[in-house]
């Protein structure tokens, strides 16, 4: 039996929540993601629609991790989008994913018999994610007034419940939206009947405390009018860099529905991560032993779905994540690996253990490499690391202003049995 320390009995970790219990006190409801990625990640203005077949590969993957529900579409938007929304409900039956159908809709009675005709088609449950501009500058912009938002509110509720249709209440700009309309319009949109609040940072305007603070109002006005069991969507937009913490503390604040798409795609510089959230909560140990191994897999078939290309440095997923060149970083890691623990290697140098997601270490060899990193590199690829390739190797990785590629180094190696020769 091995006397060795895990490579957690040797992390001092400041982000414990031993002495303040889960991230979410949540009690009995339970923490729910909803994926954003086929609707309102595909508003990106850099990206195009995704073929049917594609589609149906992400909301299989989607399904994979555990992703509770999924927004399919705008029905209203037109024919191709009732037609994929269709086809995804059916091939999902089909595979039995096991995921809550969504589809969002404007207060609009022609989106919503849209979504209602397609729940009739193929037989199934569709929750109508019905929303709603609610800010100031909005109402100002229509000439609307918030008689008006009361009025088309409890249409939407009135004719979700005609057909048999589960809705969420989605207020556009919540997080610019004063209180009193709020109020006003939460109470409304219960007495008719929704199961959820969603609400939403829709120009990426929250700050943390901003979520924090309007989480908290929502919960306090369900619970003076009695409707604990109505749910709290949040669903957060990046444009300040806050998405992703915005969704941590969403949580933290009692929200139960979390949303997000692959690599943070959407309106303007996109919606918050859903990755980068996922990857968070795993660490934070509040999804347990759930196996996100296709995390990485799911991203790069939404990048080459979408026509986007994954940045080098973004977390987790990018081709640098896990790798270095840096000769005491590298040496670090490689003592790890030759310890033959793992564990240990994915955590020296990284905040995030890369077996947990499908990934690992890389120990590249560049100009700020040590000759540590020349031996691994030949040793991992079956290549004895003579005295004199390690040294011709290491004084043209120090020559040069890049990561040396593989093919690069393979033609070092040439270079250098010839030479010997």
């Amino acid at each position: 039996m091995s006397n060795e320390p895990a490579a957690s009995d040797l992390i001092y970790d400041w982000n414990v929540r031993d002495r303040r219990g889960p991230l979410s006190p949540l009690g009995e409801r339970k923490l729910s993601l909803f994926d954003e990625t086929l609707r309102d990640g595909i508003q990106s203005p850099s990206v195009r629609d995704p073929s049917i077949e594609d589609k149906r590969e992400i909301l299989r993957l989607t399904a994979s991790l555990g992703i509770d529900a999924v927004d399919l579409g705008l029905p209203g938007a037109g024919p191709r989008a009732v037609a994929h929304v269709t086809a995804l409900v059916e091939y999902a039956e089909q595979e039995k994913l096991g995921i809550e159908y969504a589809c969002a809709a404007r207060t609009h009675a022609s989106d919503i018999n849209a979504i209602a005709e397609i729940s009739q088609r193929t037989g199934q449950p569709i929750t109508v994610y019905a929303f709603l501009g609610s800010s100031p500058i909005r109402l100002y912009a229509e000439n609307w007034t918030v008689e008006l938002l009361l009025e088309r509110t409890i249409m939407a509720a009135e004719l979700c419940r005609k057909h048999g249709l589960v809705m969420t209440f989605v207020t556009e700009d919540t997080t610019r939206t004063p209180p009193q309309t709020l109020d006003r319009l939460f109470r409304a949109a219960v007495d008719h009947g929704v199961s959820r609040l969603c609400l939403c940072d829709t120009v990426g305007h929250a700050t943390p405390e901003g979520v924090e603070d309007l989480v908290g109002f929502t919960r306090m006005v369900l619970e003076s009018i009695g409707a604990k069991h109505v749910g709290i969507d949040w669903h957060g937009h990046n444009d300040r860099g806050l998405g992703v913490i915005n969704n941590l503390r969403a949580i933290a604040a009692g929200a139960d529905r979390i949303h997000g798409t692959a690599l943070g795609i959407g309106e303007r510089v996109g919606n918050a991560a859903l990755d980068q959230t996922l990857m968070n909560l795993k660490l934070l140990g509040e999804l347990g032993d759930r196996d996100l191994s296709s995390l990485v897999t799911w991203c790069r078939k939404v990048a080459e779905a979408v026509g986007v290309t994954i940045p080098s440095q973004y977390p987790l997923l990018g081709d640098d994540a896990f790798r270095t060149a840096t000769g005491v970083h590298a040496a670090a890691v490689i003592k790890a690996i030759r310890k033959g623990d793992v564990d240990l290697a994915d955590r020296i140098y990284s905040g995030v253990p890369a077996g947990w997601f499908g990934k690992q270490q890389a120990i590249e060899i560049g100009f700020m490499s040590g000759e540590s990193n020349v031996v691994y590199w030949l040793q991992h690829r079956g290549i004895e690391p003579s005295e004199g390739l390690v040294k011709h190797l290491f004084e043209l990785a120090k020559r040069t202003d890049h990561i040396l590629r593989d093919d690069e180094l393979q033609s070092a190696i040439q270079d250098y049995r010839r030479s010997a020769e």
